[in-house]
């Protein structure tokens, strides 16, 4: 059976994971992912040549025999992924969308290395708005990458054919970049989930830049937790990459009931189609339990203008600098155009908009602020090619009303598909928070997509049973503890979680075979834990704890309470806090409340 198990068009990481622990083959697995490509697909640049899987699969290989065949080391072992074609893999050719500009690159872009590190294998590299210039996949020598719902329509840009292979399910993931919004646009566009990370989370090293102070890697796939996988295994501090920033610790989740503000003023350009998507997006938001309050728009778009109309312009020139000044015709001609536009500005006009950017920025982090994430469209309306080459710069423009702030306001964002149109085109929402937010965010997309139950991208197919635990920070740097009482959120020594950098993860109960205590005699009050025949499910979080700290942690913990292993409600252990059996002598058993808040809220009413 192992043999002959081959993958199908459109699965998800866990799918591919699945398939070689019953004993799929990766040669036979690629193999087959390759000749199922369409031999005429303008959506690769580039497909990987049998010598270059080749030397993947035996480096996989090899890898593999010195881990004793351990595939758990290998997270992504013989996943097929994609690479926007700007982003550099060694013995292949980076070209920008540009033949003019291409060379090969001499060694791996960070993120594909960290790729092929965790088992997966490069099997193409994508197109795009040369240079990365644009937000709607038509400016390139390749040819416009035509969106995967209707082909008349454009792909969004300019991570066009990233967006484009993994909507039609021919990779489950592939990097695409973000400046200005071309890892959301796209995404959007095609029904898949766009994931822009946190500015310098993911390296740039190795990757053509755009305007090098904001751009990020992007990612694309079918699920939220896919993209967030990802995120995780090709994130983290680069030295070889002067913008990469070590990550700050960060919840993982968002507040029992989230409040996200939207746009008071929103502009759609006639699209009845998007705004009616739109407000039915927002009552689901609403039926989920979250709060919407309007917020003034304004800061936002004057930013967003910024990024084209103003000195930043200039840094889209640099990466052209030589081909600009030599052979000018070798470059698309709006792209052009946008490159020489650069030249009315002068350094007083570049330091002027940094002063206001930076004005801006700080307005909108304050508006932010109480929060759980911003909501809009991640695009206002699609237009066709041919709509698109009879006004280039206008409707371009247009893409990046809801896109073009975020990387100058360094926020996160995590685009996801939220209906389909009655002409049949996907609609998709962004959300958007401060820098760090992205578990946050990623951990809320999961749920609205499990409740949109809407199909992946183009394939189809539907979102597939998924893990209950959400994905969070990265495993061997954190010990997961469960906490029941006076460390909860709002109690009196979560404070003591927040000053070693703790990370919230989730809210969950134990299994029903405990009983809670009120010990006596404890300051500031506390519960004991304890495990029996009989019981109930306790309320409890899930706090994830930087190894460095645990001990210094586990130091304050006083007697009779100490830190052992508890069963969750969903069957999984962990690490949580347990109470000795002599303390509850004294103690009163309060598990008929579910939890020590409910317990507490009951103290207070009484006195009132």
């Amino acid at each position: 059976m192992g043999a002959t198990l081959l993958p199908v068009t459109g699965w998800t990481l866990s799918e591919w994971r699945a398939a070689y622990a019953s004993g799929m083959q990766p040669r036979a697995a690629i193999e087959h992912v390759l000749a199922a490509l369409p031999a005429s697909d303008n959506a690769w640049i580039a497909k990987a040549t049998p010598a270059q899987i080749e030397v993947q699969l035996l480096s996989l290989q090899a890898r593999l025999e010195v881990a004793d065949g351990d595939l758990s080391r290998f997270p992504l072992f013989g996943v097929p992924f994609a690479a926007k074609d700007n982003i550099d893999a060694a013995g292949w050719q980076t070209t920008a969308a540009c033949p003019a500009f291409a060379y090969e690159a001499a060694a791996d872009a960070t993120v594909v290395q960290r790729m092929l590190d965790a088992g997966a294998i490069l099997i193409g590299k994508t197109n795009l708005d040369q240079f990365a210039t644009g937000l709607n996949g038509t400016r390139s020598p390749y040819g416009a990458v035509p969106n995967t719902f209707n082909s008349r329509y454009v792909s969004g840009g300019s991570s066009s054919g990233s967006s484009s292979v993994v909507a039609r399910g021919l990779v489950p993931v592939a990097f695409g970049t973000d400046t200005a919004g071309s890892g959301r646009v796209p995404a959007g566009f095609n029904n898949i989930v766009g994931l822009k990370p946190t500015k310098g989370w993911l390296s740039n090293a190795g990757v053509v830049p755009a305007c090098r102070t904001l751009d990020c890697v992007s990612i694309f796939a079918l699920t939220v937790d896919d993209a967030k996988t990802v995120a995780h295994i090709a994130g983290g501090f680069d030295a070889a990459d002067p913008y990469s920033r070590e990550p700050v610790p960060a919840s993982a989740i968002m507040n029992a009931k989230p409040r996200f503000c939207i746009p008071d003023k929103l502009q759609w350009f006639g699209d009845a189609e998007s705004a009616r998507l739109f407000a039915a997006a927002c009552t689901r938001l609403q039926e989920m339990g979250v709060e919407l309050v309007p917020v003034d728009f304004a800061p936002f778009l004057e930013l967003a203008d910024l990024l084209y109309q103003g000195p930043f312009v200039a840094e889209r020139v640099f990466a052209a600098e030589d081909l600009l000044a030599d052979d000018p015709d070798a470059i698309n001609p709006v792209v052009r155009s946008i490159m020489e536009g650069a030249e009315q500005y002068t350094a007083v006009d570049a330091f002027r908009a940094e002063y206001r950017r930076a004005e801006l920025s700080r307005i909108i982090n304050q508006t932010l602020k109480g929060f759980d994430a911003l909501l809009v469209p991640t695009s206002p309306s699609i237009y066709t090619i041919e709509q698109m080459l009879a006004d280039p710069v206008t409707l371009n423009s247009r893409f990046g009303t809801y896109t073009n702030f975020a990387n100058f306001s360094d926020l996160c964002a995590l685009s996801v598909p939220a209906g389909m149109r009655g002409d049949g085109l996907p609609f998709g929402i962004t959300l958007l928070a401060p820098a760090w937010q992205d578990d946050a965010l990623a951990t809320f997309g999961r749920s609205w997509q499990q409740q949109q139950a809407l199909p992946l991208g183009a394939t189809g197919r539907i979102l597939p049973a998924q893990s209950k635990e959400p994905v969070t920070a990265l495993r061997d740097q954190y010990v997961r503890v469960a906490v029941v009482g006076a460390h909860l959120t709002g109690m009196p020594l979560n404070t003591q979680l927040q000053e070693r950098n703790a990370i919230l993860v989730e809210r969950t109960h134990t299994s029903a075979r405990y009983r809670l205590y009120a010990l006596a005699n404890t300051t500031p009050p506390k519960p004991g834990l304890v495990r029996g025949e009989t019981g109930a499910a306790i309320e409890l979080e899930l706090w994830d704890v930087p190894v460095a700290a645990f001990g210094s942690f586990v130091a304050l913990i006083p007697a009779p309470l100490g830190i052992g292993t508890l069963e969750l409600a969903d069957g999984r252990n962990v690490k949580g806090f347990i109470c000795e059996p002599w303390a509850i002598a004294e103690a009163r058993d309060i598990t008929e409340f579910g939890g020590w808040r409910a317990y507490i809220a009951s103290l207070q009413s009484a006195k009132a």
